[in-house]
């Protein structure tokens, strides 16, 4: 008859830990130090920390092989940067300084009054000296400084804004869109009645890094102590801003250690707290916590030793292993308490060993798993992250088996001599005769019916009240009710969830570029990027009317997108049609191939569209025409732009005479993540999910169990998405780690029940579940209870990423625990059948055994 399990590989694994422990108590002095000076050893890798920091937003926080990257490359490789400076032909973000100025008093920035401060802080922006002012750094236009359009306008001159009428949003055939925000036309027409913010730019010449970089600096220092005004408020930015916000985040996070840990210590030693001078077990507790700090030091000290990039993400990994560690300490403890105290310390610690090994090494294997495929994300601040942490969890492992056992086996030896736990004097047993009423005179106590440690008083709520009361019919019932409830809102949220990170929540909470993206955002969202359109085939005849044709076509397929203004005068005339009107206007057949290229470098010239065409060797390389989008407020519409943009594009190569057409804008870069996010996501819960179930039918003896594991995943994953986006947390880069931790988490709890369950010696399928409650629904809860204390501190973190760790960590571990200590549970007493062969074997093997006795006569 076939069997109902796996223990094939389980039962080995743990005799082998059970001799292991064997070892290590009675070497324990060995197991003490090794870890000590190997931590001290690669833990001596911090000194590179600081050349390993990898704070780069695009780097870090972009998709490696994004395609905007390669269409940026392909941008640079045909056009190279002029010396007439164009902000619209950058293949970069460029460098400059921003400021968007908004009215306070009334509705309208365009009075006198305002426009005086407006003109007083751009003279004070010109005056900043850090060794060169904005004069000697500026990005040039026929050998001036890139102006602002508004000041332009008004020339100096107050009165011209009340005496000129300003259209909108072109004027005198320059766009006003990006420069003047909040607009209120005239009821007829299109003249500015009111506008709410004006934004000025100071871009510099890219050739000076350094002196640019002092400057801007110099910017930033400014206008951070700068004064209150009586008309304007003044919000502001640089390029280097945020790159300097998000260092300044990752320092922020640095004081919240030492009280995670202290926190962790107070949780740790509460929940092992007796009154028994000598089963206390506070030194234990310590022992543990320390020895995930251990671990923590020589994992990231390893991997610094190893030139792994540190990004800003990895500073929350300490708070997520000291609850992995101590939850593994958690199981250990439970195990060892169920040993008998009057065995030696040999026999016990191989026992417990033995008993925790399965239980800890599936946590640990599922959660390193789990890690390891998050390197497979195209975001290199989640690989950071997932590589030191799935490091950090495998030498929490060795740790906890080797220096915490360490601890374990000298606090049994003190506990075999019955000493005190802090004076570590022997002290009467609690029924000697030499025993005194005096609590921290006696100890040594221990349940006299099972030679095992007195149950702690939690222990014995789960085996008299918790459980019992779970396995009513009634309380199945409402919980089966609660649980489809959970689901129902889990799946609701999932269908609310956002992409995307939006790059103001790179900086502290407060920060001076929160204030600029909300300005932005506020007056400056009507018009979005002005979009490249790059024409990369060489062989394209512009001069033939039919090639011309199917680019009009492609042009017309780009203007007709519901986000591509249609207003003829907001999007750059292309090159090619100014061209035809010239060819027109001067004589030049530009069907003609010859007469085409020959009078084509003198308009170029002339016209100052040189810097859209490639026009080398007789031979148009690529040449680049322009769309300005309009109406991108959200993440989605950005999300949609660039899905349309890129869809037209592959249309476009789709036309009787194709035509290759790569689009790009800097912003592109950044808009990636939503290509990739949902997928890679999904492709990485469901790989690692898959791990998870095979790993668990391996080392959980029962197959139909491990589907419940797997199952405990999904749902938790459900109701962890679900209801992170509704406390509006999005699908971004840092959510997504989180994610990958939801899987290891799932599994921790799920596993230790599942294994509890299929292992326990009691026959019926409500008695298995009290007797997995009671070994280790205490432990659960302290697990649970122990890593919400190592992220809870995250809520006061003044960074969005810090503080969306801990939301969703919470709900992983809330979820996680309910369903190791309530859903599973009972589910196993609905759906017990996976365990009924183990149950027959075993009554079987009891009736033939005492066949003669109450027992088995009762059994048959």
């Amino acid at each position: 008859m076939a069997k109902c399990n796996t223990n094939c590989i389980e039962k080995p694994i743990s005799a082998a830990f059970g001799n292991f422990g064997r070892v290590v108590a009675r070497y324990p002095s060995v197991f003490l130090i090794l870890p000590l000076l190997v931590a001290a050893a690669l833990g001596s890798g911090f000194m590179y920390l600081d050349e390993r920091k990898a704070n780069d937003i695009e780097d870090q926080f972009t998709p490696v092989n994004g395609p905007a990257k390669q269409e940026r490359k392909t941008v640079e490789e045909y056009f190279s940067p002029s010396e007439e400076f164009s902000h619209l032909r950058l293949s970069s973000e460029g460098t400059y300084a921003s400021l968007i100025i908004t009215v306070l008093e009334g509705a309208n920035i365009l009075t006198e009054a305002a426009l005086t401060d407006i003109i007083e802080i751009d003279r004070q922006v010109k005056n900043i000296s850090t060794g060169n002012t904005y004069e000697n750094l500026c990005a040039k236009t026929k050998g001036k400084c890139m102006s602002n359009l508004v000041l332009d306008i008004l020339d100096d001159d107050l009165n011209k804004i009340t005496s000129t009428a300003i259209r909108y949003p072109v004027y005198n055939g320059t766009f006003l869109g990006t420069s003047v925000g909040g607009v209120e036309l005239e009821t007829e027409g299109s003249e500015i009645r009111s506008a709410k913010a004006v934004r000025l730019f100071y871009f510099l010449n890219e050739e000076n890094t350094t002196l640019n970089t002092r400057w801007l600096t110099g910017f930033l220092e400014f206008f951070s102590n700068y004064p209150e005004l009586k008309t304007v408020r003044v919000s502001y930015f640089t390029s280097l801003s945020r790159q300097k916000e998000i260092e300044a985040s990752s320092d922020s996070i640095i004081p919240f250690f030492s009280i995670t840990y202290a926190l962790a210590i107070n949780v740790s030693i509460f929940s092992c707290l007796r009154l028994d001078c000598v089963r206390n077990k506070v030194w234990v507790a310590v022992a543990g916590v320390l020895s995930t700090g251990l671990a923590v030091l020589a994992s990231f000290g390893l991997l610094l030793f190893c030139g792994m990039p540190f990004a800003m993400t990895v500073a929350s990994s300490p708070f997520l292993i000291l609850g992995i560690g101590v939850d593994d300490m958690f199981i250990m403890i439970a195990c060892w308490q169920k040993t008998k105290v009057k065995d030696e310390v040999e026999d016990r610690l191989a026992e417990t060993y033995k008993e925790a090994a399965v239980s800890i090494t599936i946590t640990t294997l599922t959660d390193v798993m789990s890690f390891y495929i998050g390197l497979m994300t195209p975001f290199r601040s989640v690989q950071s992250f997932c590589m030191y942490t799935s490091t950090a969890i495998l030498f929490c492992y060795i740790f906890n088996i080797t220096f915490f056992g360490a601890c374990l086996a000298l606090n049994g030896r003190r506990e075999k001599g019955n000493k005190h736990w802090l004076t570590c004097m022997k002290v009467p047993e609690v029924d000697s005769v030499d025993a005194s009423g005096n609590v921290c005179c006696v100890g040594g106590a221990y349940d006299k019916e099972t030679g095992t440690d007195e149950a702690m008083p939690m222990d014995l709520f789960f085996k008299n009240h918790y459980s019992p009361f779970l396995t009513k019919t009634w309380v199945k019932i409402s919980v089966c009710l609660i649980y489809f409830g959970y689901l129902a809102v889990g799946i609701y949220g999932c269908l609310q969830l956002q992409e995307g990170l939006d790059l103001k929540h790179l900086a502290p909470d407060g920060s001076y570029v929160g204030s600029y993206y909300d300005d932005e955002d506020q007056f400056f969202s009507s018009y979005g990027p002005n979009v490249m359109l790059v024409v990369t085939d060489e062989n394209f005849q512009y001069w033939n009317s039919d090639a011309r044709q199917n680019l009009d076509l492609c042009l017309e397929n780009f203007q007709s997108l519901s986000m591509a203004s249609k207003d003829s005068e907001i999007s750059p005339i292309s090159w090619l049609t100014a061209y035809i009107k010239f060819g027109q206007s001067s004589g030049v057949n530009v069907d003609n191939e010859t007469q085409f290229k020959l009078r084509l470098p003198t308009f170029l010239t002339l016209s100052g569209f040189s810097e859209d065409v490639n026009f080398t060797n007789n031979k148009i390389l690529a040449s680049r025409m322009f769309i300005q989008t309009v109406n991108i407020r959200t993440a989605v519409d950005e999300k949609n732009m660039l899905n349309a943009f890129r869809e037209t594009a592959e249309r476009c190569g789709k036309l009787q005479t194709a035509v290759n057409v790569t689009v790009y804008h800097p912003a592109f870069i950044y808009y990636d993540q939503y290509a990739v996010i949902v997928g890679n996501t999904i492709q990485n819960i469901v790989v690692t999910t898959c791990v998870m179930l095979v790993i668990s039918l391996f080392l959980i003896p029962n197959p139909l169990c491990s589907l419940w594991v797997t199952f405990a995943i999904a749902s938790i994953i459900v109701g962890v998405t679900g209801f992170m986006a509704l406390w509006d947390v999005s699908l971004d880069s840092v959510s997504m780690i989180n994610l990958v931790i939801c899987i290891g988490f799932s599994v921790d709890f799920s596993a230790h029940i599942s294994y509890a369950f299929v292992t326990s010696e009691k026959l019926s399928v409500n008695e298995k579940a009290k007797d997995a409650l009671y070994k280790l629904g205490y432990p659960i809860i302290q697990g649970a209870a122990s890593t919400i204390a190592g992220v809870v501190v995250l809520a006061a973190a003044k960074s969005y990423i810090f503080r969306t760790f801990f939301k969703i960590m919470l709900l992983v571990i809330v979820f996680g625990a309910v369903h190791g200590v309530v859903f599973i549970p009972v589910f196993f007493t609905f759906l017990g059948t996976c365990n009924k062969m183990i149950c027959a074997t075993k009554k079987t093997y009891i009736i033939s055994r005492y066949s003669n006795t109450n027992l088995g006569t009762k059994l048959t």
